[in-house]
């Protein structure tokens, strides 16, 4: 069974979305499902840095374009919201495991409000047929008022942001939905601009064991420093095997 990628397509509440797959040579993987930053899309670094490392170890991978980024259909300032986002994750994670592809130990990972989408889907996908094995999160967010530097000006993919659409899309603290997350593991830099620490120290607080916290020294929103990214990669990769290997069931 030769590695591969393939093109999925599928429908969340008639929005197009497109994502690729990437499976590895084993037979039956186990599967990690990514979602992206607020303005990211499946091309975001952390999303191919985790399509490649993981499928060297046998794990498979699928990132895709949320609704209003990348190349899936829906206008970004209407459709984008916690709620919206949470949807499209689960769509894509039934969708894939539908395939039959991949065995239905599953695992997570979510960067910024990537990473506040698998907080927020956990609930569903554990009253799921699957085995929920564990996540990975990064710089993500749980009370979107801590968020400080807002993106509002234009960028090259989108027109600006009007404060409403923070105001009316973006307004979330998923504090509640914490308690039942397990086998996280969470990166955030103490030097963040955007979403400050202090949401990383609330996850891990609120969080069921297994859990660890790493906290980059002076690292900030995207993880520029090579070596916050080294050890990023060289833990999460771990942090994954870990979770599919000792096949950790929900605690009790």
């Amino acid at each position: 069974m030769e590695k591969s990628s393939h093109d999925i397509e599928f429908i969340s509440q008639g929005f197009s979305l497109k994502g690729i797959l990437h499976l590895p040579k084993v037979k039956n993987p186990p599967l990690v499902v990514g979602s992206h930053g607020l303005e990211g899309s499946k091309e975001s670094a952390k999303q191919q840095v985790m399509s490649k490392l993981l499928v060297q170890n046998n794990i498979a991978f699928f990132r895709f374009d949320h609704r209003g980024c990348g190349e899936s259909q829906g206008d970004f300032i209407k459709e984008t919201s916690l709620e919206k986002r949470t949807i499209d994750f689960i769509t894509a994670t039934k969708h894939i495991l539908d395939l039959g592809k991949t065995s239905r130990d599953l695992a997570v990972f979510g960067s910024s409000m990537g990473g506040a989408t698998c907080l927020n889907a956990w609930d569903t996908l554990l009253q799921m047929d699957i085995n929920l094995c564990g996540a990975v999160l990064c710089s993500a967010p749980v009370k979107s008022r801590t968020i400080e530097n807002i993106p509002m000006d234009a960028n090259e993919t989108r027109p600006a942001l009007p404060l409403s659409f923070f105001k009316h899309n973006l307004l979330f603290n998923i504090q509640d939905k914490v308690h039942k997350f397990f086998n996280v593991l969470i990166f955030h830099g103490d030097a963040d601009q955007v979403v400050p620490v202090s949401n990383a120290y609330d996850i891990y607080s609120l969080a069921k064991e297994p859990k660890r916290l790493i906290i980059h020294k002076n690292g900030d929103h995207q993880m520029t420093d090579k070596k916050d990214q080294n050890q990023f990669e060289t833990e999460a990769v771990a942090w994954f095997l870990s979770c599919f290997g000792h096949g950790h069931q929900m605690p009790s």
